[in-house]
């Protein structure tokens, strides 16, 4: 009960310093959470295509690693991989970057291109069928409404303007005249910032290299009810040697492990949220080193009159705590601002969740108590003898 007001009284006995920890706890709790909301949300947006296939296998190329990065494979893999028990339906899809002219802007820019079959819609998208469906005339798009407006224009705003009018929006995509047919949201990711969807034969329009025979993905979808494991173990058995078969979730750390793994970005916010949790550990370090040394004459006297040095200890955490709280709450909620403007900036998902503000918690808690472990030794110099010298 005497401990902890104690600790506070400590604390605050000194408010240009206690302002000062506090700010700076601030500063390194925010640094983290900047650099764990970047991290977080570069994996959302890596994968945010992968988990809006309709699939319950996805056939690349053994060599492929990443989106961006898929190499082709022949299509007639996935064709025999239908002739399998336990397999409902397959569906290609052709993925690549085509080059988006905006004049407006005066720049072109790289968008994601997808070809796949619109009467088997392999997308979880909802209400896109429609829309998907008028991609089977020549030089139809679907647009990402999520794509980012200073690359592409403001697409999703222009082509529902031409609805209410009974116009059609047109735009250039490779050199290619095309007519936006629709929107969907998926939204932007490190790697691509839009995102167009059609049909194969519109795919292949705007990639005239590219071979119908050779595709980037093969979406298998399986009956209800089979061991999803046993039927991809037995096409890996049966395939030959030039295509992989992944599971849903397979593909899914396929991309997540490039990113965090193969690239130097996860490495990049990694050591953030450590030199982060440094800068904080040092800076409650100094000031708890300082406020040990100052009342030194004071823990003295309370060894003196028979107070351990488990009791002095447990101050010293206590006032770490203390610390932690106090610079925990005003960080959160700054960090909440600069989520929502980074991702209303950005287009990134960036969200402070429970299970964001329980990992900053700890790791606000455990910088403190790391500090206040390491000032302990000064309390062990406190000697009653010394007090009246």
């Amino acid at each position: 009960m005497f401990a902890i007001p104690l600790a506070w009284l400590q604390l605050t006995y000194q408010k240009g310093r206690l302002a000062i920890a506090i700010l700076g706890i601030m500063f390194a709790v925010i640094l983290i959470a900047m650099q764990l909301g970047f991290q977080e949300s570069l994996f959302k947006s890596a994968v945010l295509l992968h988990l809006n296939l309709r699939s319950d296998l996805i056939l690349i190329h053994p060599s492929s690693n990443n989106l961006l990065n898929l190499r082709q494979f022949p299509r007639r893999r996935l064709f025999q991989a239908l002739g399998f028990t336990g397999v409902k339906s397959v569906h290609p899809a052709y993925i690549g970057l085509a080059v988006w002219n905006a004049p407006k802007l005066g720049i072109k820019e790289d968008i994601l291109a997808i070809g796949v079959s619109p009467q088997a819609n392999p997308f979880l998208f909802p209400n896109i069928q429609p829309d998907l469906d008028k991609t089977q005339l020549p030089d139809v798009f679907l647009f990402d409404r999520g794509s980012r407006e200073d690359f592409y224009g403001s697409i999703a705003t222009e082509y529902e303007s031409a609805i209410a009018q009974g116009k059609t929006l047109t735009q250039e995509l490779s050199n290619r005249n095309i007519t936006i047919g629709g929107l969907f949201t998926m939204g932007v990711s490190f790697a691509a910032n839009g995102t167009v969807i059609t049909s194969e034969q519109n795919f292949l329009r705007i990639f005239p290299d590219r071979l119908v025979s050779n595709i980037s993905l093969g979406l298998v979808q399986l009956e209800k009810g089979v061991n999803v494991i046993a039927i991809r173990d037995t096409l890996r058995s049966h395939l030959d040697q030039d295509v992989k078969v992944l599971t849903r979730q397979e593909f899914i750390d396929l991309e997540l492990n490039y990113w965090s793994a193969a690239t130097p970005i996860g490495f990049i916010f990694g050591l953030g949220v450590g030199m982060g949790f440094i800068v904080g550990v040092v800076i409650v370090y100094q000031v708890l080193y300082k406020d040990v040394s100052d009342h030194l004459a004071e823990y003295a006297t309370l060894k003196a009159m028979g107070y351990s040095n488990i009791f002095l200890f447990r101050l010293v955490l206590q006032e770490s705590f203390l610390l932690s709280l106090c610079g925990f709450i005003p960080a959160m909620a700054i960090c909440a601002i600069l989520y929502s403007l980074t991702q209303n900036a950005t287009g990134l998902l960036m969200e402070l969740n429970s299970d964001r503000l329980l990992q900053l918690f700890l790791l606000t808690i455990s910088m403190c108590i790391i500090s206040g472990t390491l000032s302990l030794r000064k309390v062990q110099t406190a000697d009653p003898a010394e007090i009246f010298d």
